[in-house]
């Protein structure tokens, strides 16, 4: 392995590591020395790579906003096949990926005053709302989504993702839920 590569696993490292201890301890009960401590490294060592906790912070959520870019990719597959395939996947990452639980609930966080505010933009700056309602709306048209507010059906639709997505962080030995069940927040 180069030095190059070697630098970059260090790097990635430090940031699951971070992932994982905001999630479980809080930003703001989380310090640098207990990241470094958890890698393992020095500390010192640790601000060659991120100079602060909150450059630690915005890397993951600029890495969480990134995933959510989805949408605008598969624009001609019918809505309830994207939904479907959407959870499909997701679950199947997730489950060979378990970061993505902590992603998800970080972002989360991310959203909630008091979290610093550059971070805070940009988990608030994501619009899989307002996207999803979108799709939604066209599934209505189509004939094959329930009638009714789309930005509230799409609204209940993640919330429901993202409580699936804490449960499976905190148990992870938790059976995937079959995706119809939260289909049916959609479908007719």
């Amino acid at each position: 392995m180069t030095r190059k590569e070697q630098k970059e696993e260090r790097r990635k490292a430090i940031l699951m590591t971070a992932l994982t201890l905001f999630v479980n301890r809080g930003y703001y009960d989380t310090k640098i020395a207990d990241i470094a401590a958890a890698v393992p490294m020095s500390t010192g060592l640790m601000f060659h790579y991120f100079e602060s906790k909150e450059e630690l912070l915005l890397e993951l959520v600029k890495m969480g906003a990134a995933a959510t870019k989805f949408a605008d990719k598969m624009p001609d597959i019918p809505p309830d096949v994207y939904f479907t395939e959407f959870l499909k996947r997701l679950f199947e990452f997730s489950k060979s990926e378990p970061w993505v639980f902590n992603m998800f609930i970080l972002m989360g966080q991310a959203r909630r005053v008091g979290m610093p505010e550059e971070a805070r933009k940009i988990a608030l700056s994501v619009n899989t709302i307002d996207e999803s309602a979108k799709m939604i709306q066209k599934g209505q048209e189509m004939g094959v989504f329930r009638q009714g507010d789309s930005k509230l059906l799409s609204m209940c639709f993640w919330a429901t993702v993202q409580g699936i997505m804490e449960e499976m962080a905190m148990y992870q030995g938790m059976e995937t839920p079959d995706i119809e069940w939260i289909m049916a927040i959609l479908k007719k």
